[in-house]
C-alpha cells in the first residue's frame, strides 16, 4: 500500500465528517498487535486530553499541516513546546513513555503515529482535567 494524497484526504474526508474532528486510518491488523502504526488525521477543534501513556513511547511524524505537541508536568503546566511544520522542518517529535501530552492543532494535520501495542485504552489516572 502506498501512502499517499489520495489515502490521506480519504482520510481527511471521514476526520470532518466526524464529529471529533480526527480519524485513524491503521496499518496494523489487530489491536493487539505489537506495533501500533496509524495515520492520525486532526483538524482544528478537535480536543485530546492532556494525557500520559505509561507502557509505551510514542512517536508523530507530521506529514501534512502544523501543529503543536506540548509537554506537561503532573501538575498539568507546560514544560515544552514544539512546532511541527514541515515547512520550516520540524517533521515529528519523540514522546517518552509516561510523558504528559497534548496537541494543539494549528492548520489540518495528518501525522504518522507509532507506539507499542498492545492498544490500551486511556484509564482516568492517565488523563489530567
Amino acid at each position: 500500500m502506498i501512502i499517499d494524497d489520495k489515502l490521506i484526504d480519504k482520510v481527511a474526508s471521514e476526520a470532518q465528517n466526524s464529529p471529533r474532528l480526527r480519524m485513524n486510518y491503521n496499518f496494523h491488523e489487530s489491536l493487539d498487535a505489537k506495533a501500533q502504526r496509524l495515520l492520525n488525521v486532526l483538524l482544528p477543534g478537535t480536543i485530546l486530553p492532556i494525557h500520559r501513556h505509561r507502557h509505551t513511547a510514542e512517536t508523530y511524524i507530521l506529514l501534512r499541516g502544523k501543529m503543536f505537541v506540548v509537554f506537561y508536568n503532573e501538575m498539568g503546566g507546560q514544560t515544552e513546546r514544539f512546532l511541527l511544520d514541515p515547512m520550516i522542518g520540524n517533521y515529528g517529535v519523540q514522546i517518552p513513555k509516561g510523558q504528559w501530552h497534548g496537541i494543539e492543532i494549528i492548520e489540518p494535520s495528518t501525522i504518522f503515529e507509532v507506539k507499542d501495542g498492545p492498544y490500551t485504552p486511556l484509564e482516568p489516572e492517565d488523563m489530567l482535567d
